[in-house]
């Protein structure tokens, strides 16, 4: 049977992140490995309070077959919260909800990704959307992140190359919780529209905002210039989710993109599930009424801000000289830099002898390097916990510079 297995998936490789898992069994095991929003965080009973609201309007319609795009009513809440909050216009035909992102980054990749194909990434790279990509065995540009977002000069000269794609989190980047700033996001469209190369723009962690002003995103940028008889005509494939700011558990993320791609992403789907859950896609709707969704996120980053600031300041407490860590202005994740000549996936199993789980930073880069490297997920423990477990992995650290 083995041999009939397709050649993609032999080529695939396990996610590092969930092998990890693992090891979280044990109790007393701390964890910074999981991009895990902190289940307290969860609004269990807005969400049990609006599935029986569903049940009792809608009885049976709520858990009947649905239309491929999505749910209409919760196409057109999207629709109109980006309006008010963020200033996009977007028609409720130009949102196609999903499975989650990981679903998004698939459909994406089966439209557009041919074998070989080049994508232009950050480097370092969300691991996920990586792991996605390549089952299309696509070939990676990489372009390296600044402490102020994407290398340009670089992503200039990678863009020559004709590419199919480029993948961008410009908000909290996941890895490294790094953010472009507005000049950047600018300079980023032009330079993509003067080579004809869309960008997908995944936005999982903007409304996580810890301090700093918000920032418009890329698609919102793009569209200010490209919205012709009310339709964005852009370049920005833009993605987002419920998982962040409600429960990933309902799996629910949406893309915004021309009513074109949305035609071709939807034709995609078809042959994957046929349609999102339709009762968890009501439900959502209901939870979204009356304010509930903008009252929980400020909810949300108060936990969160609290949590990252109890990381930062653990990491100056605790960390020996010679490790660097970034700022992150929002998001669920730090990126830690060791000194060169210590390995991080090598030092994980000490780590986890001490009871402390990461990510190694080389899983980030397909194509090598980040070896002296680590991803922190800090919206998970509270803030002892986080205190105990970087003072544990500055117990494993020091052990390593000793040598």
């Amino acid at each position: 049977m083995q041999l009939r297995f397709a050649r993609r998936i032999s080529k695939t490789k396990k996610s590092f992140v969930r092998e990890i898992f693992k090891f979280l069994g044990d109790p007393e095991m701390i964890s910074f490995s999981g991009g895990f929003p902190n289940p307290d965080s969860f609004p269990v009973d807005g969400i049990k309070e609006a599935a029986i609201k569903v049940l009792e309007a809608d009885g049976a319609n709520a858990l009947q077959y649905s239309s491929s795009e999505g749910y209409l009513p919760l196409r057109q809440y999207i629709s109109k919260r980006y309006q008010k909050r963020f200033g996009l216009v977007v028609d409720p035909s130009e949102i196609l909800i999903c499975n989650g992102s990981q679903q998004a980054f698939d459909l994406i990749a089966k439209v557009f990704l041919e074998v070989n194909d080049t994508i232009v990434i950050e480097y370092p790279a969300y691991l996920g959307a990586l792991q996605s990509f390549g089952f299309y065995e696509p070939s990676y540009k990489e372009v390296k992140l600044t402490s102020s977002g994407l290398d340009l000069k670089q992503l200039e000269e990678a863009l020559k190359d004709n590419p199919k794609l480029m993948y961008v989190v410009p908000n909290f980047q996941n890895p490294t919780g790094t953010t472009l700033p507005v000049e950047r996001r600018k300079e980023l469209i032009e330079i993509a529209d003067r080579y004809g190369v869309p960008i997908i723009e995944d936005d999982p962690y903007g409304q996580l905002r810890y301090e700093g002003d918000h920032l418009p995103a890329v698609e919102l940028l793009d569209s200010q210039m490209r919205v012709q008889n009310g339709s964005y005509t852009g370049n920005v494939i833009y993605l987002s989710t419920f998982s962040k700011i409600l429960a990933p558990g309902l799996r629910l993320a949406w893309v915004i993109a021309p009513k074109d791609v949305i035609s071709k992403l939807a034709l995609a789907k078809q042959g994957v599930d046929l349609h999102t859950s339709t009762f968890n896609q009501i439900v959502a709707h209901e939870v979204g009424q009356h304010g509930f969704i903008d009252r929980h996120v400020k909810v949300i980053q108060r936990v969160y801000h609290e949590r990252r600031d109890a990381m930062l300041e653990s990491l100056e407490e605790h960390m020996p000289e010679g490790v660097t860590w970034t700022h992150p202005e929002g998001g669920l994740f730090l990126w830690l830099r060791l000194p060169e000549q210590v390995n991080a996936t090598s030092m994980l199993q000490e780590a986890i002898e001490e009871k402390v789980a990461y990510v190694p930073g080389e899983f980030f880069h397909p194509l090598g390097d980040g070896q002296n490297t680590m991803r922190l997920n800090f919206s998970y423990c509270n803030p002892e916990k986080i205190n105990e477990g970087i003072n544990r992995l500055a117990k494993a650290i020091k052990r390593k510079l000793v040598l």
